[in-house]
Parts: C-alpha cells; structure tokens; sequence
C-alpha cells in the first residue's frame, strides 16, 4: 500500500481526495469554467463568432500566464485552452464547408455533445462489465490498480459512484442532442437553436456537476468501507 493510502482508511476517503484532486478545488472548476462562459456571454450579446472566440482564448491565457506567474499547476487552464481549440477546429471545418456564421456558431457546441456521448458510454460500459471507472481511482492509491476488483462492497460502492459521474454527461446529451439536431436541420430557427445551446452550456455545466458531486458526497457519507491492505508477496 501506497504512503497516500496509509494516510486514509476508509474507500470513501480515498475517493473524495482523488475527486478533490481532480476537480482543482474551486479554482480549478472556475478556471474550467469561465472561458465558455465568456465564449456564450459574448455570442449571445455580440453576435460576433470571431470576437467571442477571441475574447475567451484571451480570458484562458490570462488564467494560464497567472497560474505560470504562480508556479502553480496549469492543468485545468490547459483543459479550457483544449476544449476552445477544438471548437474552434470544429467552426473552421464548418467555415471551409461554406457554413454561415450561425452555423459556425452550432459547430461550436458540437464537440462538447460528442465528448459527453462518448464518455457516459464508456462509464456505462465500465459499469456494466463490473469495473467501474471510479475503482481505478482507488487503485491509482493503494498501488496494485485492480485489487480492489476483488472486494464486493468497494464494487459496489465504485459502481454507484460511476454511473452518478455519467448523469450530468448523459443529461447534457439528452437535452443538448435534440436542439443540436433540430438547429442543424432546420427544425428551428439557427438563432433560436444557438441561444438555447448557450444557455444550456452553462446551466448543465459546473451547477449540473456540482450538483452531482454533492450527490457523491452524500453516498460516501453514508458508510466506511475499510481499506484492505494486500499482502506483501513472500
């Protein structure tokens, strides 16, 4: 067992600091947040793809040179700077198929759809072959990364613990998906269909998964699954 793993004794505690270290704390979360925020602010009172896109590439290298000025981790500032240049590859492959900008527009929205589609299908799969994801949290601390597969209650517990992470992803699809569709097909009005993924964007982003957080918090209250330490080889 790992010196982290020493320090905790229950799978719940081990959870909730690897969820913490993942997360980046409230800093972490808002650094993840505020250049989509800025992104959709910008669109929904501007109307300017160019300067929307601009403006929170500009935002995310502020958060990056400050982080860089700290000596303090660039991981979640890095995320957010990822996740704009792939919507912007997205809007320049619309741009050169002869996309309007209203079109450009809804192909920014795109990969966070296709993003959230993939991954509630690998949760759930994780689940449903009876490894699920959030166990290897566990294991990345005990140090043997399948161990904890042999103990039914940790099972159990990860598995709850999983499919809770993949309901903000597979709600984002579910209410994201059809307006998508329906814009991209001309079901409803472009305009109507942008403001909506907008809106949409950042009511199911941070205050969807904060929500889910607390309801994982809320499991891992509930019991004290003890750590097993395993067996030292002879």
């Amino acid at each position: 067992m790992t010196e982290q793993a020493a320090s905790v004794t229950t799978v719940e505690a081990v959870v909730r600091a690897q969820l913490a270290k993942a997360l980046g704390g409230r800093r972490g979360m808002v650094e993840a947040a505020v250049p989509t925020i800025i992104f959709t602010v910008f669109w929904l009172t501007t109307r300017e793809l160019q300067l929307a896109l601009i403006v929170s590439v500009a935002a995310a290298v502020a958060l990056l040179v400050l982080r860089l000025v700290q000596r303090s981790t660039v991981q979640f500032v890095v995320n957010a700077l990822v996740g704009i240049g792939i919507g912007w590859l997205f809007v320049t492959l619309s741009a050169r198929n002869g996309g309007s900008e209203d079109d450009q527009a809804l192909a920014y929205f795109l990969p966070g759809i296709l993003y959230n589609s993939v991954y509630t299908v690998i949760l759930a799969f994780t689940c449903l072959i009876g490894w699920p994801l959030v166990g290897f949290m566990v294991g990345s601390v005990t140090g043997d990364a399948t161990a904890w597969h042999a103990d039914r209650p940790v099972v159990r517990l990860c598995t709850r613990l999983t499919l809770l992470l993949a309901v903000p992803c597979f709600l984002r699809v579910l209410v994201q998906g059809p307006i998508w569709l329906a814009g991209h097909s001309g079901s409803i009005d472009v305009d109507t269909a942008v403001a909506a993924l907008g809106v949409l964007k950042i009511a199911l982003g941070w205050p969807l998964q904060l929500a889910v957080i607390g309801a994982m918090l809320w499991v891992l209250g509930r019991d004290r699954t003890p750590m097993q330490e395993q067996p030292n080889p002879a």
